[in-house]
């Protein structure tokens, strides 16, 4: 690490460069098309045509955060500042607009509605009602939880995530949150595990550190209690994210709409799937969505949910398959087609990888490619509802519900404001988007205000 105002030299580049042993590493790199590719896997076409059926509504989910330093006299000290914005669009009422342009921008705001959660988290050498920052971290994600709903008098955050807690395929059994602060060790040293329930416990140690249900996502385990926790924040967002799908789904069943699904449609900033500490969630989602689904397959037809990537690996390898060929100048790849992948094929073209199937403990849906009508490139992903929409050693239409209805959906909502772009997580994202110096101005304020 250099000094502050030190600049960095040629001289150990050079050196790395003319190194024999460095490009004996860069010849020995394998290309794709090489010796790793050998036979080709194809990608499969489907033969689906998009629908021209559209729901009449569309529910947006986005997430945002920002982590912000807090003056409180001690070092790298920071909160997180996070939200996860749901918002309900009339596609109705926004067709009937569109019909009509040029739109009033004051009629179009009326054809979308949100809800958020939002809420700062503690992180590096910050303390809220607790005795160190990883338990007042712990805490504040519980506390934030327990709050919102996305329906009057609904079920909260918190009560979606303990409802998919009794659905965890493993043990409840983990790592006391606390064992390095408390002491909790068993005698071999090692740290002492606790059994994570529902609300708000006590540990049967002889302190009696508070246990939190959310404690289960272990998600504390990546705070950094020297420096910034940016991979934590991160996957507190994410959660919020998912809960509030689930939420939202079992509200409309408790009230009896869940049969009116057929007019709605959810999409979700991401891929179906949870990553990091909380990743088991996304196996207890998948039960609980074909829960839902046999509802409200019950009434007509699969729930309809997408999962939108905005970058990332299968990003670029979309962007590099759709790429203008020589020398027509035109792509392979038609409008209006859909792509549906393999684990072979990913692992062949995408991620070099071996082992268990792509995905398999992450998510709760699976990829596909789709080029819209106007030729914008999406990566989408589509849930589980069955154990044969799993099995990624094959790849038909059948394993992906309502595919037709999914592509006509976004060859419906695009948007030009951005390259592949949808226009319901344009405004979700809006809704939850934070602005940096915005952030941080605002924060600064509030806690002068706060402290007189």
């Amino acid at each position: 690490m250099p000094f502050d105002g030190e600049f960095a030299s040629y001289k150990p580049l050079s050196r790395i460069l003319n190194n024999p042993k460095v490009q004996d590493v860069i010849r020995r790199c394998r290309r794709r098309g090489d010796a790793l590719a050998t036979p080709p896997v194809p990608i499969i076409r489907s033969p689906i045509v998009a629908s021209d059926v559209l729901p009449s509504l569309v529910l947006a989910i986005d997430g945002s955060y920002h982590q912000v330093p807090v003056d409180n006299g001690f070092p790298a000290a920071e909160l997180a500042c996070l939200t996860a914005a749901a918002v309900l669009i009339d596609v109705e009422k926004q067709r009937e607009l569109d019909r009509a342009r040029p739109v009033d921008p004051r009629d179009a705001r009326t054809t979308h509605g949100a809800t958020a959660v939002d809420c700062a988290l503690p992180g590096c050498n910050v303390i809220l009602d607790e005795p160190t920052p990883k338990a007042s971290f712990r805490r504040g994600f519980f506390e934030g939880s327990k709050e919102v709903s996305l329906f009057e008098g609904g079920e909260s955050l918190i009560e979606t995530f303990e409802a998919l807690l009794l659905l965890r395929t493993t043990t409840g059994d983990q790592e006391c949150p606390l064992a390095d602060e408390c002491g909790a060790m068993r005698p071999d040293d090692s740290p002492a595990r606790v059994r994570v329930d529902r609300g708000e416990t006590r540990c049967t140690c002889s302190k009696g550190v508070p246990l939190f249900s959310t404690d289960a996502l272990r998600m504390h385990e990546g705070f950094n209690s020297s420096g910034p926790s940016g991979a934590m924040f991160a996957e507190a967002m994410q959660v919020w994210e998912r809960l509030w799908m689930v939420n939202f789904l079992r509200g409309l069943e408790s009230q009896g709409l869940l049969g009116a699904h057929k007019a709605l449609a959810i999409v979700m900033d991401g891929p179906l799937a949870v990553f990091g500490h909380p990743a088991w969630l996304s196996q207890a989602i998948t039960r609980e969505l074909c829960r839902l689904n046999v509802i409200a397959r019950a009434a007509g037809a699969d729930l309809l949910i997408i999962g939108i990537e905005k970058s990332g690996m299968f990003v670029d390898h979309f962007a590099a398959l759709d790429a203008p060929r020589q020398p027509s100048g035109q792509s392979d790849i038609p409008a209006r087609t859909a792509l549906l992948l393999t684990d072979a094929y990913i692992r062949q073209n995408i991620l070099i990888s071996a082992g268990k199937t792509y995905g398999k403990d992450t998510y709760f849906g699976r990829k596909l490619f789709y080029k819209t009508r106007t030729g914008s490139r999406i990566v989408a992903s589509l849930p589980f509802f069955a154990d044969a929409h799993r099995d990624l050693t094959t790849a038909r239409e059948d394993q992906y519900p309502r595919l037709a209805d999914a592509m006509g959906l976004l060859d419906a909502m695009f948007s030009v404001r951005y390259p592949n772009a949808l226009m319901p997580l344009v405004v979700a994202h809006a809704e939850a988007a934070i602005p940096l110096g915005a952030a941080r101005r605002a924060l600064d304020h509030l806690i002068a205000h706060l402290r007189g």
